[in-house]
């Protein structure tokens, strides 16, 4: 059934919020469990619609797959299906995650061309280039991305943007070829770490993790592990900002705040206090934020995952705000939506100004992915009066119990069916 949330603006957020592991990094570990026959569990795993989604993707492959809360359990057999061209791969976009695998285990695989957040085009291209210079042939037909690879040998590769789902591919592709492979230009995205901590948990050697280039030495075969998902780190900035936002008070734990370093920087120049401990952060505001610059770049630059909720801050900030956007093209899609919250801001390209009023009104407004169906919600807090957000699957494809984190911090959100 489609839902929507009732927002009731106003509200002062207050109190203690724990984090659980980061969806960005928990679907390309489940993806990664191919590589290896036998059972792998992960830890600490966000209770979030896209885990069961991958959880089909892998069923369809063959494998077994049990998910316990924050615990899901996934077993490889030794003969995998390589052809995942069927709906549960269409529906989001880390299930292309599973063609490095699949081409190294299989030495081949066909994977559904597949959907996601409508924030821009994010072409295959250096997945692609990137398998071809270990030896695989790809080619797109009817839909889907097809490789061939009978024989995976190392290589130098190098990327001409840091991507993170290219970088993924690639070195869970290489892992068991013959050889050396050197990945420059490799994401350094926590990740990305992660999803090299598991890999060497499981027999790989790789080398470089967190700089930007990886060397991995090729093994013939990796073996099933146990390993703790990293913590979201975008949840947690999502949590930093609605601190902000609504001129709040709110203990984000479970996380390491050097994974926020410049989002919580960036909020101390706005106004806000902020204090870091060893697993957690606080952020503090009693005042309007000051305006702010932002521009996104990959790690360990500003996120593009949490712009929308800059440009949520901004609307309500003291000033003139510039927000560049250099990783998704499309990423401005959802600023229409915060105009008919009553903000004040115009598109040029890859920039947006926003001046910020010191309320915004309530109306209905449509959520287009994740991110910004989490800004549009903390914009209605904002917000005089009840706002209705729509489309909020996007914001369940990414938030684990996120109406009841907002209500048990002093929020008035109430999650309703779309027909009532």
């Amino acid at each position: 059934m489609k839902e929507r949330f009732l927002v009731t603006g106003g509200t002062r957020l207050s109190g203690s919020v724990k984090v659980t592991g980061a969806k960005n990094s928990v679907l390309k570990l489940m993806a990664a469990a191919l590589l290896a026959e036998g059972t792998t569990l992960l830890r600490n795993c966000p209770e979030i619609l896209d885990v069961p989604l991958m959880g089909d993707v892998l069923r369809g492959l063959g494998c077994e797959v049990e998910i316990n809360g924050p615990d899901v359990r996934i077993t490889t057999p030794a003969e995998l299906c390589s052809n995942a061209d069927f709906d549960a791969v269409r529906q989001f976009r880390a299930s292309v995650c599973v063609l490095g695998p699949l081409t190294a285990r299989c030495g081949e695989a066909v994977v559904a061309l597949p959907g996601g957040d409508a924030i821009g085009s994010r072409p295959l291209d250096m997945h692609q280039s990137g398998l071809e210079r270990l030896g695989a042939v790809t080619e797109i037909r009817h839909g889907c991305l097809v490789t061939r690879a009978p024989r995976l040998t190392g290589a130098s590769v190098a990327f001409d943007f840091p991507s993170v789902g290219a970088t993924e591919n690639i070195l869970t592709a290489a892992v068991l070829a013959e050889g050396v492979t050197v990945l420059d230009n490799a994401a350094r995205e926590p990740e990305i770490v992660d999803l090299c901590n598991l890999l060497n948990d499981m027999g790989a050697q790789i080398e470089g993790a967190g700089t930007n280039t990886l060397t991995i030495t090729g093994v013939d075969r990796l073996h099933p592990t146990e390993h703790t998902v990293v913590a979201d780190r975008i949840v947690a900035g999502t949590w930093a900002y609605a601190a902000a936002m609504t001129q709040g008070d709110i203990t984000v734990g479970g996380i390491s705040p050097q994974l926020l370093h410049l989002p919580l920087a960036k909020l101390k120049v706005a106004g806000a206090e902020v204090e870091t401990y060893e697993n957690g952060f606080r952020v503090r505001m009693d005042r309007r934020p000051t305006a702010v610059d932002y521009q996104t770049l990959p790690f360990p630059g500003f996120p593009t995952d949490l712009q929308p909720m800059a440009i949520g801050m901004a609307a309500i900030a003291d000033g003139m705000s510039m927000i560049t956007e250099n990783v998704f093209e499309s990423r401005f899609k959802f600023v229409g939506e915060m105009l008919r919250l009553g903000a004040t801001a115009s598109v040029d390209g890859h920039h947006v100004a926003v001046r910020g009023v010191p309320q915004l009104s309530s109306t209905t407004v449509w959520s287009s992915d994740i991110r910004a169906g989490a800004a549009l919600v903390l914009a209605a807090l904002c917000a005089e009066g009840e706002s209705e957000i729509r489309e909020v699957f996007h914001i369940d494809r990414g938030y684990p119990r996120f109406v009841e984190s907002l209500n048990a911090l002093g929020a008035d959100v109430r999650r309703v069916p779309e027909s009532s």
